[in-house]
């Protein structure tokens, strides 16, 4: 599997309203549910008025457009990173998924990653 590491810093919001959520920037993912409303942002572009916030993230993507119909990408990612104890973010897209550790586990993960045979862009 290909993946391509982000050199950006993101942060991890709740947010209350999207009045301070700047949509126009590169990566601006939302997620909406009955009890919640979240985005996952660059760190520079979080908005001022989230209810709570977690910086330090970092990330990277599944390169190409996935197919609905494949089969666990998430589940092998994730189960390799749990067996070197990093914890994800994981966000899915209709195209491909991002995957999002903290700054302090990035690097190991993408070596686990790289050992494990993934392609790191």
């Amino acid at each position: 599997m290909k993946l391509q590491r982000l050199d950006c810093d993101f942060s991890i919001c709740k947010v209350n309203t999207l009045s301070g959520v700047d949509f126009s920037r590169e990566f601006c993912f939302l997620s909406k549910t009955d009890e919640e409303l979240s985005l996952v942002c660059l760190t520079q572009y979080a908005p001022a008025n989230a209810l709570e916030r977690s910086d330090g993230w970092k990330g990277f993507r599944v390169q190409g457009v996935l197919d609905f119909s494949l089969v666990g990408v998430l589940s092998q990612i994730s189960a390799l990173l749990a067996a070197h104890h990093i914890s994800l973010f994981a966000v899915s897209t209709y195209n491909t998924d991002y995957i999002f550790t903290k700054a302090a586990q990035f690097e190991s993960a993408l070596q686990a990653l790289a050992a494990a045979g993934h392609e790191i862009h």
